[in-house]
């Protein structure tokens, strides 16, 4: 039976793909980490790939502003192949930096199903410095493949520029309309809540979205740092999970493809 592919995208600044790759192979796909140099030398390896992933990390130094520069790679040189990527039914998840990349390449949230114009961005902290902590996340949104909704989840959040903000309110109520905010910032009872819960001061405690068909996402927090029961800070206290709650993303991404795609 064909195997579930996932293509790590690196390239100079990357940090999270070890990390990633791990969490795809845990959770049953095929999973490589190539860089960029060699998808922009041979655009149609995209193709051989079900699922485009965008790790966490400081790609080419956050110079300009995180991830833009990688941002601008996608826009301007890989369009037409993630375009084609994305008519096939395929999926892209943008963890932290990717998160970044994708919003500002203009890949989400692409609210009309296009990305003529930037709805979005990612900048700087509230709080003027790196947040590194363990946030709760309220899943608001079924429309994605990745999360049911209703979830509360926990993982770890670790960036300087993380703040969600948006173009002006009627992006923010389309957002709404549309069941694209995926990820809010809550407190331990999944009530909406200030700093430190929300670590940035996103808009309306948004750390995650989707685009109109729910298989693009893009998050904030780092799912792939708590892919096994030892990684979660409480362990010790509170006993183990069976299902860590990052795992839970990587798993349903993989069975989407083996039951949609392959």
């Amino acid at each position: 039976m064909p195997k579930v592919k996932a293509l790590v995208l690196r390239t100079a600044g990357t940090n999270c793909d070890l990390e990633t790759e791990y969490a795809f192979k845990q959770a049953g796909a095929e999973t490589h980490r190539i860089h960029i140099n060699r998808v922009l030398e041979k655009k149609d390896l995209l193709h051989s790939y079900h699922i485009l992933v965008l790790p966490g990390g400081f790609t080419y130094g956050d110079d300009i502003a995180a991830g833009k520069i990688l941002a601008n790679l996608l826009r301007f040189h890989l369009e037409e192949s993630i375009r084609k990527f994305l008519q096939d039914g395929k999926l892209i998840i943008g963890i932290c930096n990717g998160f970044q990349a994708l919003v500002k390449s203009r890949l989400l949230p692409a609210l009309d199903g296009s990305n003529n114009a930037q709805e979005a961005t990612l900048t700087f902290n509230d709080s003027n410095r790196f947040e590194a902590r363990w946030v709760h996340l309220k899943v608001c949104s079924g429309k994605s493949v990745y999360v049911d909704e209703g979830q509360l989840l926990y993982m770890p959040v670790a960036h300087a520029e993380g703040k969600f903000v948006i173009r002006d309110n009627k992006v923010l109520d389309r957002l709404r309309g549309s069941s694209q905010i995926l990820f809010k910032y809550v407190n331990e009872r999944g009530e909406s809540a200030g700093y430190p819960h929300n670590p940035n001061g996103s808009v309306d405690g948004i750390a995650g979205v989707c685009d109109p068909t729910g298989r693009i996402l893009g998050m904030m927090p780092h799912p792939e740092r708590y892919v096994e029961p030892l990684q979660h800070p409480h362990w010790q206290r509170g006993g183990l999970d069976t299902e860590p709650h990052g795992m839970q993303i990587f798993r349903n991404a993989v069975k989407y493809v083996g039951k949609n795609l392959l």
